[in-house]
Formats: C-alpha cells, structure tokens, sequence
C-alpha cells in the first residue's frame, strides 16, 4: 500500500471517529478549569479551597466540542438556506 494512500486512509479514520465522537458527546471538559468549574487555590496553611468560578465555561466545566460547534453552524447554516 503506498504511503500517501494510507496517510489518507489514517485520516479518515481519524476523522469519522471524532465525528463519532462530537455525536455521542457534544460537550467535553473545560480545559481551563479542567472541568471543575472552578478554580482551586491554596490559602497560608497549604490547604486547598474553592476560588473564583472559571468565566470560560460559566463555572458548568462542560464546553461544546469544536466539532459539534462546526456541525450546529452547518446544519444551522442549511436548515435557514432552505426555508
């Protein structure tokens, strides 16, 4: 099999399954916050505490995906061109 043929063949792969992926989960972890929702800070004593909730993601810690946010302007895109 030539290199450019599995290349492609790898990409599509690659591609189907974030596509599969962006279906059955839209919405990943915050990479701020990593998901928390929050930040967590220390206070004198070293031990850990709540801080300032993360204005990324609204302090949910979930975020749409990229895939899915191209997906929704697509489809949205389409079902507006064919009213």
């Amino acid at each position: 099999m030539p290199p450019a043929l599995l290349a492609i063949a790898f990409l599509l792969v690659i591609t189907f399954c974030y596509g599969g992926l962006c279906a059955a989960s839209p919405f990943g972890d915050c990479r701020k916050c990593r998901g928390w929702g929050h930040a967590i800070t220390t206070d004198r004593k070293g031990k850990t505490k709540r801080g300032k909730d993360c204005r990324r993601c609204k302090a949910t810690g979930k975020r749409i995906r990229v895939g899915r946010h191209l997906y929704n302007v697509a489809a949205r895109l389409h079902r507006d061109g064919t009213r």
